[in-house]
């Protein structure tokens, strides 16, 4: 085991491969006398051309960077699920490094590269000379390497490891534990197929279209062609003719010289150009065809011609389910059964994360999550590990909605109350006390808003005065006469596009300011919510107003971006843009951070205390009117109760008015405000 391990290690410096003699040629010396791998381009395709051609090194390099990210962990099964075996030998050299000159990313990314290009990626394995405790992994470079079966007997093989090293004079066999093997589809599950080897057309097709496209560029970028004489030249004349053009016009630096053709001389073009050749149609083709050889979205290789904002997401979902988890699931079975002791098998087993390609968009996520609390499936600290956030006090419990109960059964009946005097003395003063609390709660709600709608006015009117900063700038550089840019409606559009994504400025500006305050805000009132119903366990609402917080953005970037197209489209003219967009700005500065307050110390108090009630276990709200002057559409819904899972108007639902005209809800409306200026409040039915 001595020599293999200062062999590897000889192996590791020596891999950008020693010189090689006629006696002990290395294998490209031998591949370049024998015409390397056959293919119809005549062009030579060997492992390392292939990887000059850029789709296919774009592939591999996509497929073995993204397995190489991946953190790989070795779990240890549990009674009721898993955990992380960090105990175990294996977990560091998976995890972290799995030799002392390489981390876990570059060694498992040179294996998989391995693995695609020669069909097999093979690794030594260095055991403890005494306990056979595994120690460290290298990779061996595979043009040195044999994949050999051995007969044990009737109806039993084995999978042996060549290594031959003619230069160093290294030669080993490996035996099953001494080495790890990943390799891809083949005809007979102990090696892979190599894709350079059975994609050789394909990639001297490619490598042949990039090398006529540099021949084209450095002979002027013109077509071939001919000189034609009317009479018979000697050999010397031919000779000094071609020379002569050849001087004047070969090489890109002396394309499109003035040539002065005598006695009677002619150019004449042979063959076709560029563009009759389909060069460009063609070039494309092989990016989509070394796609399809390495089983990729062709848009993880550069391909972005049939790609869409709405299919990307959807196309790389579909590659990490298919093949990247292909990959996955060779390391994750290789590693169980060449470096697990059968006996561990039962209890180990490697497996990596994938969330972080998984991960969607923001909202996305924290409305999975937000499904998984409600249902019970998850608890606040599985949602935040998987955030890479630390746990907080409390965050293990797992909620249900009281009215589940186990398929099959009946929700229990309520207990038989005694009818006694006593009992309904004791309901009339729960009752009281209940309005009591409801009152006081009301109060401390509009309390808590008018304490911090000023902090949401002044971080609204940050926002305002930073979109006057940033679309100012992008109407004078587009729609205002003598800008820095192109003056162009479009150009601008799109230029607002990216000044309101979601990863613009703008968003980022919003979320740094309204994160702070709606949490703080949300957890005011979750504190006066709870004590208003006598739930004394702490409500953590900060994940709630995460997800609150995104999605006020998402609505304000949408709506302050249709308002300035609207408006770009309805203009005759740029300069009639270019005003109008600035008015509108100006009012916003003006009128909406007070708008924005007023409508947020209304909706964000009767949202955070229905949340709370929803963990206390509430199961009913009421609709409670405010002030001396009530709109008859609230008029309308004073009193109502409904479940709190329920909304109060249903999407589509029309509230009548006294005069009979009828509002129509645009959303479902689960709390107040119901319309621009309502200042109503819900209250737990008790």
């Amino acid at each position: 085991m001595g020599l293999l391990r200062s062999a590897v290690r000889t192996v590791a410096r020596a891999s950008a491969g020693p010189l090689s003699s006629l006696a002990t040629p290395e294998k490209w010396v031998i591949d370049w006398f024998r015409g390397d791998m056959a293919n119809s381009a005549g062009v030579r395709v060997d492992y390392d051309t292939a990887m000059m051609y850029a789709p296919f090194f774009a592939g591999v390099r996509v497929i073995a960077e993204d397995l190489g990210l991946l953190p790989l962990f070795l779990y240890e099964r549990i009674r009721r699920g898993k955990r992380r075996a960090t105990s175990h030998p294996l977990y560091p050299l998976l995890h972290d490094a799995p030799n002392d000159m390489m981390g876990a990313m570059a060694f498992k990314e040179a294996l998989q590269g391995h693995a695609i290009t020669w069909g097999r990626g093979v690794a030594y394995v260095v055991t403890h000379e005494r306990t056979g405790v595994i120690e460290e992994l290298w990779p061996l470079r595979p043009d040195r390497v044999r994949i050999k079966v051995r007969q044990l007997g009737k109806g039993r093989v084995e999978r042996w490891v060549q290594y031959r090293d003619d230069v160093n004079g290294i030669y080993a066999n490996l035996a099953p534990g001494e080495f790890l093997c990943i390799n891809g589809l083949g005809d007979d599950g102990v090696t892979g197929y190599s894709v350079v080897e059975l994609a050789a057309n394909s990639i001297g097709l490619g490598l042949a279209t990039e090398h006529y496209g540099a021949k084209t560029f450095s002979n002027g970028a013109a077509p071939a062609g001919a000189l034609s004489h009317p009479e018979n030249l000697s050999p010397e004349a031919r000779k000094r003719m071609a020379d002569d053009w050849e001087n004047i016009h070969r090489g890109i630096d002396r394309a499109h010289r003035v040539a002065i053709l005598e006695e009677g001389v002619t150019w004449q073009q042979v063959g076709l150009p560029n563009d009759a050749n389909q060069f460009l149609e063609t070039r494309k083709l092989q990016v989509t065809d070394m796609a399809r050889w390495l089983r990729l979205p062709p848009h993880k290789v550069g391909d972005l011609e049939r790609a869409t904002f709405s299919n990307i997401e959807e196309q790389q979902i579909d590659y990490v389910s298919s093949a990247l988890s292909a990959w996955l699931t060779r390391w994750e079975q290789a590693i169980l059964t060449q470096l697990l002791l059968p006996e561990e098998r039962v209890r180990f087993f490697p497996e990596h994360l994938v969330d972080a390609l998984l991960r969607g968009n923001t909202m996305a996520r924290y409305q999975a999550y937000a499904v998984g609390r409600q249902w019970g499936w998850l608890s606040a600290n599985d949602v935040r590990e998987r955030e890479n956030m630390n746990p907080v006090d409390g965050g293990d419990a797992y909620l249900v909605p009281l009215n589940m109960v186990p398929a099959g059964e009946t929700a229990p009946a309520p207990a038989d109350v005694d009818d006694s005097e006593d009992v309904d003395d004791a309901r009339a003063s729960v009752r009281r006390y209940a309005r009591l609390l409801h009152g006081r709660g009301i109060a401390a709600r509009e309390r808590i808003a008018d304490a911090w709608a000023p902090k949401i006015q002044e971080a609204d009117q940050e926002i305002a005065d930073l979109e006057r900063e940033k679309v100012g700038a992008l109407v004078d550089e587009h729609l205002v006469p003598g800008g820095r840019g192109a003056r162009s409606t479009s150009a601008f559009l799109a230029a607002l596009s990216v000044l309101y994504g979601k990863d613009g400025p703008i968003a980022e500006a919003m979320t740094a300011l309204w994160l702070p305050i709606i949490t703080a805000f949300a957890a005011d009132v979750a504190e006066d919510a709870a004590e208003e119903v006598g739930h004394e366990d702490d409500v953590d609402l900060s994940t709630w107003a995460h997800a609150y917080t995104l999605a006020h953005v998402a609505y304000r970037l949408s709506s302050s971006f249709g308002q300035l197209r609207k408006k770009t489209d309805a203009a005759d003219t740029q300069e009639d843009a270019a005003e109008a967009i600035v008015e509108r700005l100006i009012k916003w500065q003006e009128e909406r951070p007070a708008q924005t307050a007023r409508w947020e110390s209304s909706q964000l108090p009767n949202a955070a205390a229905r949340e709370t009630w929803k963990d206390a276990g509430v199961r009913e709200l009421k609709w409670v009117t405010q002030g001396s002057q009530h709109c008859p559409y609230c008029t309308k819904l004073d009193g109502r109760t409904i479940a709190i899972e329920e909304p109060f108007i249903a999407k589509g639902d029309e509230v009548e008015g006294e005069d009979g005209e009828a509002l129509k809800a645009k959303r479902n409306t689960f709390h107040p405000p119901v319309h621009a200026g309502c200042r109503c409040q819900v209250v737990p039915v008790v």
